[in-house]
């Protein structure tokens, strides 16, 4: 039998589905793939050459730590590309606020609002992209040390 636990997180995660999901298409399907996308390469080149690096032998520490760097920038590239789409929807909505005229404040603070989901998203990027780098660093460092 389901608890009632269980029953209450599988509510809880479908509510945080539908949540990051409407706010996926409000921060703009173009912009938010680019950068799930750029989320999803950056993980798989940190964790292929950690991999990588902890398989090999005669690994040298210099390659493998310059390859784990390359995730870092790739992380550092989905938060300027966040804050470029949030550039673009704040001139988007200017020009829609200067040819309608007279707008209450309300609105043009929700459009900001929703202007910067794609800046969290790309600066959530580059921190995991951090994260991971940190952790593999540490991970090859200790391992070449141990040799």
């Amino acid at each position: 039998m389901n608890s009632p636990g269980s029953y209450n997180l599988a509510v809880v995660l479908i509510t945080k589905i539908l949540v990051m999901k409407n706010l996926f298409f409000m921060g703009g399907a173009l912009f938010m793939s680019v950068l799930t996308l750029l989320l999803l390469i950056m993980a798989v080149w940190i964790i292929y050459h950690l991999v990588v690096a902890l398989k090999s032998q005669q690994a040298s520490q210099e390659r493998a730590l310059s390859k784990i760097a390359t995730g870092k920038s790739i992380g550092l590239f989905a938060m300027v590309t966040g804050i470029f789409g949030q550039l673009l929807g704040i001139y988007s909505a200017f020009s829609a606020i200067e040819q309608a005229g007279d707008i209450s404040p309300a609105l043009v603070y929700g459009g900001i609002k929703v202007s910067m989901i794609t800046t969290l998203y790309g600066i959530i990027i580059y921190l995991l992209s951090l994260i991971l780098w940190f952790t593999a660093s540490l991970i090859i460092e200790k391992k070449l040390e141990s040799k």
